[in-house]
């Protein structure tokens, strides 16, 4: 049977780009179905004659409209490998892209772009409650994005669950669809130590700074044992993605050196989690 994905979310989060990756793997891609249709299509899309092996659906706010919950619902009966993917942004990061870009925003309020904005929000927000999937893009680039769509959609085929770990500064805002997160600054700050405030989380002087630490190891002792419960039971409900965060003050010694040393580990047991330092160049 064929995987079926459906694409959704607030307009100017990423839907286009994301539908435009997806056909770049060979997925093949309809965009603005009116919901009612949907399943007609569907048994047509990935029925047993289908000529497609990976069938994705892209939902506009605009073509939301009359019981799309019940035919996601319906979906779920037509294929039991049907995922649905919702595209999530902050307010003031879209004011920020329809600014920039000048295009007027589909639901244009009364009083500006954040109205329309919070008026789709709210109308798109029974959807998002049922995603199996949400990726706020925020604050993450095209570039960035088209790798999150190649890690999770790249491979054809049986898929299992895709685990991210990304390394993150807390002044800098903690990551806004993270599974799991984890703060670092229960450990000395290497900040302090003046060979090592020039350095970062990937060099040897910094990980056995703060790797060398008793209190380190015990933690990573003992997330590992955690995780390596976790995830199996995480992918056996179903989940198609897991991102575990660790935070420090600024993102480029504590929390850096402990998701290398954590992704490191994860591999020896057998997993194959991705790894991202967010604000190690800031």
């Amino acid at each position: 049977m064929s995987d079926l994905l459906v694409i959704t979310g607030l307009s100017g989060a990423g839907r286009s780009e994301f539908s435009s990756d997806l056909e770049d793997l060979g997925w093949f891609v309809i965009d603005r179905l009116p919901p009612d249709i949907l399943t007609k299509v569907a048994d047509l899309a990935v029925g047993p004659e289908s000529p497609w092996d990976r069938v994705a659906f892209a939902l506009k706010a605009d073509t939301v409209e009359g019981d799309c919950l019940r035919a996601l619902d319906d979906l779920r009966e037509v294929s039991n490998r049907m995922r649905v993917v919702f595209l999530d942004c902050s307010t003031d990061e879209l004011v920020r892209r329809y600014k920039g870009s000048r295009r007027p925003h589909p639901f244009p309020g009364a009083s500006g772009i954040e109205a329309g904005i919070e008026e789709e929000r709210a109308l798109m927000q029974p959807i998002r409650a049922v995603a199996d999937l949400v990726i706020d893009t925020s604050d993450i680039n095209v570039h960035d994005l088209r790798d999150k769509v190649t890690e999770l959609y790249g491979a054809e085929g049986d898929r299992p669950m895709r685990t991210s770990i990304t390394s993150f500064g807390f002044k800098h805002g903690a990551p806004r669809d993270t599974d799991m997160l984890l703060d670092c600054r229960f450990i000395p700050n290497p900040h302090w130590v003046d060979e090592l405030r020039p350095l970062s989380g990937t060099d040897t002087p910094v990980q056995d700074f703060v790797l060398g630490q008793d209190l380190t190891s015990s933690f990573l002792d003992q997330l590992e044992e955690m995780l390596c419960r976790l995830l199996p039971a995480y992918e056996a409900q179903g989940k198609a993605y897991l991102s575990i965060a660790f935070g420090c003050t600024g993102g480029r010694h504590r929390s850096v050196a402990v998701a290398e040393a954590m992704a490191g580990r994860l591999r020896e047991r057998g997993f194959d989690p991705s790894i991202r330092h967010r604000d190690l160049d800031r």
